[in-house]
């Protein structure tokens, strides 16, 4: 499958091609020139003005496989402009909700609108309007960071010296300037990642679909992306994340739906789904078990760690239920070393919603067709 019929290209690239749904031939548009920073702002095309505040919506998404669920009855609601961060464990079905809304794999039954366009009857519109980068970074290896974007260049048909604008400008926003002539063989993995994101970019497009674009990548790495996706938004593009990293969904979205086993079993922004979960406490350590005794009498429905002389009470967090621990130990005179407050994070809510913490359930495979 591949959307540029007669064009001769390494294997590799033939296999970014056919997932580079991004792309019609369109142009390039750059507001306000190379910024303090060395970066170049990128203006979303304009698409007849259909995309409204929602950028992404879906109603009723199924997909199955034989006997195999995969997408049961999914709906989300995107906003433009913003981060959505599609978050569940591998096998979940995060790859095949993004192939589908990416008209790379039809729906079984529910409807679903890309830039304001419908993935069934309006494919080509869809294609032309979005962006997607994949699990595993798909760079030819064979060319260089240049020769790579340039061969996206070219495929976009860019006239005279407009599409060497385009990659000179990518280079220098993405720090890719120094190693622009060396093989992408000899790129690490941050840096493929980095470049094939660019690459992406060649199409302009308004919406971008990140397939856990951090997968394998060291922390450091890591959260150069997270920087990148950042500044896209910041230019006004749409982001679709998946991603099994908590952290991550955490730093970036705006939006996070969690999915599980084919279903989405919460959805709201990081702090609504972490108040959906009790498990919020105040630890107090004490100097001596004489005080934390004391205070295990006067502070009820708290729990006692005799060994490491720590006292841990039921808490919202709120600076209300604060003032009432700490006034009610001064009202006995009991003394604190030290009090925190720990409340629930986003593996807290994944363990609570689907039964096992984000790191489990690695055996599971998502289907894969071919």
């Amino acid at each position: 499958m591949g959307f540029y019929p007669g064009v001769l290209i390494a294997a590799d690239a033939q296999a970014r091609l056919d997932r580079m749904v991004a792309v019609g031939p369109v142009g390039w548009a750059v507001s306000g020139g190379v910024s303090g920073r060395g970066q170049v702002g990128v203006r979303p095309a304009d698409d007849s003005g259909r995309m409204t505040n929602s950028a992404i919506t879906a109603s009723g998404l199924r997909k199955a496989y034989h006997d195999k669920v995969v997408l049961d009855g999914i709906d989300v609601n995107v906003r433009t402009g913003t981060v959505f961060a599609l978050l569940g464990p591998n096998g979940a079905g995060k790859t095949t909700m993004v192939n589908v809304l990416t008209t790379l794999l039809k729906a079984d039954g529910g409807t679903a609108r890309v830039a304001g366009h419908d993935i069934v009857t309006e494919t080509k519109k869809v294609r032309a309007s979005i962006g997607v980068t994949g699990q595993f970074a798909s760079v030819d290896e064979l060319l260089s960071g240049r020769e790579n974007l340039q061969l996206m260049v070219d495929l976009h048909h860019f006239k005279g010296g407009e599409g060497k604008g385009v990659v000179e400008n990518l280079l220098r926003r993405f720090d890719l300037v120094e190693s622009a002539d060396k093989l992408a063989s000899t790129y690490s993995g941050g840096m493929r990642r980095k470049l094939d994101l660019a690459m992406t970019l060649v199409g302009r497009p308004r919406i971008i679909f990140l397939d856990e674009p951090t997968t394998g990548l060291d922390p450091r790495s890591r959260r150069t992306m997270w920087n990148i996706v950042r500044e896209l938004v910041a230019d006004g593009m749409t982001i679709f994340l998946t991603t099994q990293y908590l952290e991550e969904a955490d730093q970036l979205a705006d939006q996070i739906a969690v999915l599980d086993q084919g279903k989405i079993v919460a959805q709201g922004t990081s702090e609504q789904l972490k108040r959906q979960i009790p498990g919020g406490h105040v630890q107090l350590r004490f100097a001596e078990a004489a005080q934390l005794d004391a205070a295990a009498r006067v502070l009820t429905g708290s729990t006692a760690d005799a060994e490491s002389l720590i006292l841990r009470v039921p808490s919202d967090g709120g600076a209300k239920s604060l003032r009432a621990v700490l006034d009610r130990l001064d009202e006995y005179a009991i003394d604190v070393e030290e009090f925190t407050v720990h409340m629930p994070d986003l593996d807290d809510v994944f363990l609570a919603l689907t039964g096992h913490s984000s790191t489990e359930a690695e055996s599971k495979t998502e289907v894969v067709t071919k």
